[in-house]
This record gives C-alpha cells, structure tokens and sequence, in this order.
C-alpha cells in the first residue's frame, strides 16, 4: 500500500509499544489504521467513536488517495477541529499525520512505533547451514537413560522404606516396560478400528501415486512397506504406531486426501515413515511410561489410609509429594522430547521429496480443515468432518490447538479450502508465535511445536536446498513483551495464591476469625483475576484482522470486542453435540468460544439450539483472546430476534462477591 502522504512511499507493518501492528511510513511517520483499528488504542471507544461520528456530518473531500481501496478520502475535523483525520468511506479505515493519534480524545497512553521492529532489514540465515537441531541417538539415549534412573532410584527409596522383596523395583519397571511395548499396537488397532471405523487398505487400494512414492521410500531406506489404515473422517490428519520400523502403521483420514494435494500428501507421509525410522514408537513408549509409573506410585500413597499409631503417614505424604514433582518433571521432558523428534520427522520428508515447502504448506491446508471452513478441494461436505481423531491427537501430524492459529489467521473468505494460503496473513499470526512468551508457555505443555516454528525450520532446509523458502518471517523482535506476560501470569495464579494464603491462616491458627480472614484474601484475589479477566465496559466494534494483529494478547488479557460476521459452522465440524462456532466476517474467520458455568448446559446449547445459528448473521459480543487458538469467548450472541447470553462472567463474579460476604461475616461472628 502507497503512502497517502508521501504518494510513492510504500507503507510498512510496524509494531506499536503497546503490541499492536500498525500500517506506518518510514517516511512521513503517517499511521493508517483499518476499521476500528483505532479502538485499540483509547480508553473509552464509545466516547471515541461518538466524537468520529458527530464529525462525519461535517466531511470535506480530501485530496489524499486510500491505500485500500485506491478512491478520495473524506477529510474529517475531530475534537471541535483541532485534528483532521483523512478517512476511507469504502474500507472504514483511517490516516493520521505524525503524531496525530496522540492528540485524539480518550487516547490510553503515548503511541510509540517500536522502532526495533523494522529498522533492521531482514537477514535470511546462511543457505549453506541448516539450522541445528541436536544429535538424535545422542539425546535420545540421555534421555531415556536419565529419566530411568530417576525412576529406578525412586522405586529403590520405596523398597527401602516399605520393606518390599528387593527385586520389586527392577521386575516392576521391566514389566510394565514389557506390557506397554507388547500389548499396545495391539489396543491401538481395536480402538482405531470399532470407535474410529478405521480400514486397512494394501499397496494397491492406495491412490497410485501414493503407493509408488512409500514403495520408494522403502525400498532406499531397506524397509518393509507399512500397513496402511484409513479413517473416514472428514478432520484432517496422520499418524505412525507399531513396535519397529517394519511393523509400523500409518494411518491417515480420507479429509487429508481430500484436502490436500499429491505432493502435500506425499510430504505427510513421509513424516510418518520418519517417525517409523527413527523408532520413535518405541522409543517415546519407553519415555511415556516414566510419567505414567510416577504417578500411579502417587495415587497409590495418596488413597492408603493410616491405621492406628502409623508413623509412617509423615514419610509417605512426602514421598507421595515427591513422586508428584518428579511426575511433573518428566511430563514436561517427555513432551520436549517429543517435539524436538517432530522436527526430525519434518526434515526427514524434506529430505526424502526434496521439497520442504510441501510439507509446510501442507501443516498450514491441515490447520483450515480444523478450522471449519465450509469448501474443500473435492467439494467434501460439512456433515462428514468430525472431530473423532481427538484422542489420538498426540501421535498425528500436528497439534491441532495449534494449527488452529494458522487455519484461522490465514484464511482468505475468497479462497477454497485447498487453495493458496494467504502468506501475510500468516506472517501476522506468526508474530504471536515467536515474540509473545505465552506461546512458549503454551508450547511447553504441547507434544507437538508450534506450526510456525515448524514452517520456520522447513523454509531454511528449502534455502539449503536452493529452493525458494515458504514464508520469510520477519526475525526483528519488538523490545519485550515479558512484563505483560509476568503480569498476566499474576493474575491468573492470584486465587490460588489466595486459596493457599486461606489455608495457612487457618492451619496456623484454626480459629473462625482468621479462616474468615483467609478466606477473605482468597474472595478479593478472585475477584481482581475476574475484572482483569473480564473487562465488561467499552465493547468496541472491531474486525477479525483488526483483532489479529493485537499481540499483547493472551487468554488473561482480552480485547472487550463486538464483531458482525456469519456463523459458517460448529466449532467440531460434523459434531451435533458443538456448542462453538465459526465466524466468517469480510477480513477473515475466528473460532467463537460458547460456555456456561456448567457443563451440562453446554451440552444442551449445542444440541438443541446451536443449529439455529449455522449460516446466520450474527452479532458477538464478548472478549478476544488467544491460548494459543485465537477465539472470541461470547458474552452475547444475536441472530435477527434470536439471542443467547453466557454467563460465566456474571457467575465468576457472584462468586468471588460471595466468598467476600460469607468471609465478612465470619469474621464478625468472632469478634
């Protein structure tokens, strides 16, 4: 887009102090902003939007040319004439000269463009060096070998204390080791088969060019060719089990071959068969079952009661608290190891097809099929998407709360689903990906990376290749976003927090006054995480990419928001029972968050009423978020006289009050 100021100056995406992307000129230093983008930045949007509208009767016509829609704008004088914004009658969108912005009425604070972002050019890494990723066998075996140890020393600790035959750590570990290796490809065939109406098909019921290209692998690679398993289940994905590489199963859904295309195809697969090669079956059965033995022992110390004059409750209350941490530990070490064998697997097919970018564009296309979008590329219908493969979901091709990030911020409302991804739309969801610390955290608690990552990696192996990359992302990072993050993550731990400051009142004194006192702090902590978490003034009219490029976002921290679009289908595609929905407005697709205090109602909601929605034009109020899935919790949804309210808000708030009253009472029975 051209400068309105400068005329032959294009403009460029920068980022604001404050986390949201801007359209700026390096130039002039002039700011456009789309539709209501500029609620963003005011602390009273109705008051703002009031003074714009009270001004529009007054227009003039303005010599200066809208980047978006390429026609003369309207000039309009704001705050009794003291500024004049440039404005587009077609986009909704407005220009603002140097330093205008922060002369509007209601602004929050000084708006700043965060020069780091784009001062720098971009500098695309060597294309002689891959990006490193550690030795596999070496990490592998230190893993294992460290999280074992761990194990076998803390069975040894109970043998010691407990009395128990001094062989029940070894024989233990080995058997549980022995069951889960042997009897689970076994379990993952009749559940795959009678829950998910999976069928095995041979080499030739494959698509031809399928069949050729795994034959091939396998015939490189001295491997014998897979059992082959397909699921008729519109929700995209692939997946490998077995015992070794020459048991492997690798099944994949008819909506992945519907979806995507022969190469993309071929490229999914061949992540699969990395998976096989690498035995990663066996070796993450090994390291899942760490975890798993910790914390049977746990549950197990936990449910036993003391009898009489038992001495041992102390010791087995800390050893029990022990094995929980240590389950813990390990948890979050087998899903890192995890995902570094993901970023194995994904070289592995760049390096068998030659063409990393098929893949990566394929871990994007996957991302749509979750999303919900309603046209695929061999017309596959709303009705046979279902979200059935959800409990497999760690062994598939990707993690699908995040590839919902891509499938949703990516999405051209133009385009079919199989078609052509919009690259800078996904260059602005890539930039939640890599700058803000909420998604490493959310990452941390994932088995796969996030896609962007993924597709990061896969565009350097291009280069090295000497193809042209996927996507370039922009590397330049904004300043920091950590204290927002250590703010929100305050917030979000302040009733447990409070909760555990309760108890140790209680504990110390165990008197009415100070349990009063307690529980108190936990009603007052629980109320600040509510108001911080539901800010309920000032619900401003924005657009779906209007809301996408704020980046100081997070499920703690929302954007109050109203947003006009059709609901276009559930949230689980093909689930009669989906309370969420997906919206479609004219810049782009979110996933609408549907729920209620309870459960059940939920339930209700989304089989007798939520079909009522599908294909309306709807009006949502309610926060935008983003944890990692960018999504809309509903406060309020309208469709013509139709409406529904939820009311977790009003719930969560009664609550927090409640506990305040009933603890403000306690407290003056004991005076």
């Amino acid at each position: 887009m051209k400068c309105p100021n400068c005329r032959d100056n294009d403009l460029i995406s920068a980022m604001t102090k404050q986390g949201v992307e801007v359209d700026f000129c390096a130039k002039c230093e002039g700011i456009w902003l789309d539709k209501n983008e500029i609620y963003h930045f005011t602390r009273v949007p109705s008051y703002l939007k009031t003074r714009i509208e009270e001004s529009m009767a007054s227009q003039k016509e303005s010599a200066r040319i809208s980047p978006r829609s390429g026609n003369a704008m309207a000039e309009i004088a704001v705050a009794g004439g003291a500024i004049v914004i440039d404005y587009c009658r077609q986009s909704g969108g407005i220009w603002l000269d140097k330093d205008e912005i922060n002369k509007l009425p209601a602004v929050k604070s000084r708006i700043e463009i965060d020069r780091m972002v784009y001062a720098k050019k971009y500098a695309a890494p060597t294309p002689d060096n891959l990006l490193p990723l550690p030795n596999l066998a070496l990490r592998s075996g230190s893993v294992l070998l460290g999280m074992y140890a761990l194990l076998i020393l803390f069975l040894i600790i109970l043998v010691e204390l407990f009395g128990l035959p001094a062989h029940f750590a070894l024989l233990s570990g080995i058997a549980l080791v022995f069951i889960q290796f042997l009897l689970g490809p076994f379990f993952m065939d009749f559940s795959l088969r009678f829950l998910y109406r999976l069928r095995w098909v041979k080499p030739d019921g494959l698509p031809e060019h399928l069949g050729n290209f795994i034959a091939k692998i396998c015939e490189e690679k001295n491997m014998r060719f897979p059992q082959m398993g397909i699921i008729s289940d519109g929700a995209p994905n692939a997946f490998t089990y077995g015992h070794n590489p020459d048991s492997a199963r690798i099944v994949i859904t008819q909506g992945l071959m519907d979806l995507l295309s022969e190469e993309e195809l071929e490229a999914v697969v061949a992540h699969e068969i990395g998976h096989a090669l690498h035995w990663d079956m066996l070796v993450m059965t090994l390291a899942q079952l760490v975890p798993l033995v910790l914390y049977y022992i746990y549950r197990t110390l936990m449910r036993m009661r003391s009898r009489g004059n038992d001495k041992s409750a102390p010791y087995r209350f800390a050893i029990a608290l022990c094995a929980y941490i240590l389950y813990i530990i390990t948890e979050f070490a087998v899903l890192w190891f995890s995902r570094i064998r993901e970023f194995f697997a994904d070289r592995f097919s760049g390096e068998v097809t030659a063409k990393p970018n098929n893949l990566a564009s394929a871990l994007v296309k996957i991302g749509y099929g979750l999303a919900g979008d309603d046209r695929g590329k061999k017309n596959v219908k709303e009705e046979k998407r279902a979200g059935a493969l959800n409990a497999v979901g760690p062994m598939g091709i990707f993690d699908s709360k995040s590839a919902n990030i891509l499938a949703i911020t990516g999405h051209s409302p133009s385009r079919r689903m199989g078609g052509e991804i919009d690259k800078e739309k996904l260059k602005d969801a890539a930039k939640w990906d890599l700058w803000n610390p909420w998604a490493a955290y959310y990452e941390l608690q994932s088995t796969h990376p996030l896609i962007a990552k993924r597709i990061k990696f896969l565009s350097n192996q291009s280069r090295v290749l000497g193809k042209e990359p996927y996507i370039q992302f922009d590397e330049n990072r904004p300043e920091s976003y950590w204290d927002e993050f250590f703010t929100d993550l305050a917030v979000n731990f302040l009733p447990a927090a409070g909760f555990l400051a309760a108890a140790a009142f209680f504990l110390a004194n165990q008197k009415a006054l100070f349990a009063g006192i307690g529980l108190f702090v936990f009603g007052i902590c629980s109320l600040i995480k509510v108001l911080f978490s539901y800010p309920s003034k000032d619900f401003a009219e924005m657009t779906v990419s209007g809301l996408l490029k704020k980046v100081k976002v997070s499920s703690v921290r929302p954007v109050p928001c109203v947003v006009k679009g059709k609901i276009i289908g559930r949230g689980i595609p093909g689930l009669i029972y989906s309370e969420d929905f997906i919206l479609q407005d004219e810049s782009g697709i979110i996933f609408l968050d549907y729920q209620q205090p309870l459960g059940i109602f939920n339930f209700f909601f989304g089989l007798l009423r939520s079909a009522r929605y599908i294909g309306q034009d709807v009006q949502i109020t309610g926060w935008y978020r983003r944890a990692p899935i960018p999504y809309i919790e509903i406060r309020n949804l309208k469709a013509g006289r139709q409406e529904s309210t939820c009311y977790v808000y009003h719930s969560q708030l009664f609550f927090s009050a409640a506990i305040i009253v009933i603890s403000f009472f306690m407290v003056l029975s004991s005076l």
